[in-house]
């Protein structure tokens, strides 16, 4: 890494970093326990650039890679993982796509909006009955002429009400056909679409997840994102990229729970020393270091790999198995550091502990993740 992009990765990461301290920890709690989407927050984030990162100049972004992606990720993901999960959905799966895959007049339409955070954006692929299993698709749209009358629901969908506009996946073919799915972008307001219940979650819980509901919802094909039938492939490529973010997301996670636990550590004194004198917490907190270098090594190799261009299908799924299961533990970890009072909502590390678990679950889980990693490795990606 050249020395102008450890520098520019440095200046990146402190304006992340003041930005979550500033506008950001003091409101952690009181949106957590309320469930409160911070929409206002996130049209201040466009205008510092966290909202289109990846988005060239021309359509208003910063210009950037994935390396001062994952750091904007992280830094933001260790004060509040809500906050952090909502950039990176807006980031890399909506406007990702639209980036990816859009035609020029879709563009110039959709990004300026997203990557100045004037718009909020969705991305809708997973259903009531299809979660991992997305072929089995009910969510069809029929063709009418120059139109397409979508009618289905979309669910675990993160800025199912407050965003603009959203990406959604839907059949056009048959039945588990990878070429039966086309991918649409719709505009809020737009007649028979609506957004449906919001779910009451464990963590995340300022990250705002809701239903997408379709009832006869007319969409011109110019709507249309690439070619008819190339939805679920599209897809697929997102997530490649979708699931660098959740690696940073967990490893802000991770060093947040960390960084609070050796705090502590150090402050509380049992038997007349601090408690980091044990030998029981400090191996807890230098497993918890070595799992974090560790995850942060897969995240920027995938990061390096993607912004050169190369395919990161296995070392994307490998960064976000390893550094979402890391977060879990370590989480798990910084919550027995502080014992009693890790299980109070007056200490930092019960919501880092709520939160990391997503981590293990959105955009394909562990299970999924080793299934990807097994696939490319027998296909003789070693």
């Amino acid at each position: 890494m050249s020395v102008e992009t450890i520098n520019n990765l440095q200046l990146i990461k402190e304006s992340a970093r003041d930005f979550a301290e500033n506008y950001i920890r003091p409101h952690v709690m009181e949106w957590d326990e309320s469930q409160h989407f911070p929409v206002d927050l996130f049209h201040q984030m466009g205008h510092f650039g966290f909202l289109g990162v990846l988005v060239p100049e021309k359509y208003h972004g910063a210009g950037l890679g994935y390396q001062e992606y994952i750091t904007v990720i992280e830094e933001i993901g260790k004060v509040c993982g809500s906050i952090g999960l909502s950039v990176a959905a807006h980031n890399s799966l909506c406007t990702n796509h639209i980036l990816l895959f859009g035609n020029e007049e879709q563009k110039e339409k959709y990004l300026p909006k997203l990557a100045t955070g004037e718009w909020i954006g969705a991305w809708g692929l997973t259903e009531p009955n299809t979660g991992s299993d997305a072929g089995r698709m009910k969510t069809v749209a029929e063709k009418d002429g120059d139109y397409y009358v979508i009618n289905g629901t979309k669910n675990f969908i993160t800025h199912g009400k407050s965003g603009q506009v959203a990406v959604v996946v839907v059949r056009t073919g048959e039945l588990l056909d990878s070429r039966g799915m086309t991918a649409f972008v719709i505009e809020k307001g737009t007649p028979g679409f609506s957004a449906g219940k919001k779910e009451n979650k464990l963590g995340m819980r300022a990250s705002e997840t809701t239903e997408l509901i379709f009832n006869d919802c007319r969409i011109h094909k110019s709507q249309i994102l690439g070619e008819t039938g190339e939805g679920f492939i599209q897809a697929m490529q997102v997530l490649d990229g979708g699931r660098i973010s959740i690696a940073a997301l967990s490893l802000g996670i991770a060093k947040g729970a960390y960084e609070a636990a050796v705090q502590y550590a150090q402050e509380r004194e049992q038997f007349g020393k601090p408690i980091s004198s044990f030998q029981a917490i400090s191996f807890k907190l230098a497993d918890m270091a070595t799992r974090i270098q560790a995850a942060e090594l897969l995240t920027r190799k995938a990061g390096r790999m993607k912004d050169r261009g190369l395919k990161t299908t296995k070392i994307s799924s490998m960064a976000k198995y390893y550094a979402s299961e890391a977060a879990v533990h370590i989480a798990n970890e910084a919550v027995q550091v502080f014992g009693g009072y890790g299980y109070t909502k007056d200490f930092p590390v019960e919501k880092y502990y709520r939160d990391a678990k997503l981590c293990t679950i959105g955009e394909g889980t562990s299970e999924i993740q080793k299934l990807v990693i097994s696939r490319e490795i027998l296909k003789g990606d070693i």
